[in-house]
């Protein structure tokens, strides 16, 4: 960073009341990783660690206004975007991401929230996947995400995920990381695809059921990572390593009953004696 210039990220997300995932955990993402934070609202959730009690969408056109105004003032880096909630909201964005010019995006298609609640409208799956996906630098789904971004069965076993990254890249994103988070296997293994070829991107498995907001982190850590200046393939690679982190640490809060978030801030908050 230099003193004339501040780096900025800008999020394009859902509001969580609970504050672990969504634009909260995006902003507190952002300036972890010493990325200034901007943000459009695309929709309010009621929602706390037990689950989403529920949704409203902010409408399209306000959604679009907040785009506008960021982009007449800020100097923006890079942006995620996750939660979008209607069809009309994924138009709306795809018009404002033409006022970001040569600016890397990173897509979080959210569907459904960790405790199982929908996210998406199923009318909007298709939109998403004509309007937004051959626009951005690299899509994040899930598992689960994917197979429905890519009209095939839900069951995603570890051996089917470098398959799927390879067909999803080939609907337009720049490069597709497929996580496998919510998987069985030994390890969090996550699968990049690009245009030099695909990798697995492995991490040791830590067991705890505070991951409220992971896909949310991790795309967001990437986001942040790309406003630095790095490569995609680096971005992704130091996001995995900040998320790992921040969920090995996530224990050590104590936040609500159900699926608490990740500990966004373990590098710099008082180690817990």
């Amino acid at each position: 960073m230099t003193a004339d210039r501040t780096l900025i990220a800008l999020t394009v997300a859902g509001s969580d009341s609970s504050g672990g995932a969504g634009i909260q955990a995006d902003l507190k993402t952002f300036s972890a990783l010493g990325v200034y934070g901007a943000s459009a609202i695309t929709a309010l959730t009621a929602q706390n660690t037990l689950g989403v009690d529920d949704v409203m969408a902010v409408p399209p056109e306000f959604v679009l206004a907040q785009m506008q105004a960021v982009a007449r003032d800020l100097d923006v880096g890079a942006i995620k975007i996750g939660m979008l909630a209607t069809a009309e909201t994924v138009e709306a964005v795809a018009t404002g991401l033409d006022l970001f010019e040569d600016v890397p995006v990173v897509l979080d298609p959210v569907m459904v929230s960790t405790s199982g609640d929908l996210l998406l409208d199923e009318d909007a799956v298709g939109v998403l996947r004509d309007r937004l996906l051959p626009r951005v630098t690299i899509a994040t789904p899930n598992l689960a995400e994917c197979a429905a971004l890519l009209g095939e069965p839900p069951e995603s076993r570890e051996q089917m995920m470098e398959g799927r990254a390879e067909r999803l890249r080939a609907l337009g994103p720049d490069a597709v990381l497929l996580t496998g988070g919510e998987s069985m296997a030994e390890t969090a293994l996550d699968i990049f695809a690009d245009a030099s070829g695909v990798q697995r991107i492995e991490a040791p498995r830590h067991e705890t059921r505070n991951t409220h907001g992971s896909g949310c982190t991790l795309s967001s850590a990437i986001a942040a990572e790309l406003a630095k200046g790095e490569t995609v393939e680096k971005a992704v690679k130091l996001a995995k390593m900040y998320v790992t982190a921040a969920i090995i640490a996530a224990d050590q809060l104590h936040v609500g009953e159900g699926a608490g978030p990740l500990h966004h801030f373990h590098a710099v908050w008082p180690k817990p004696e």
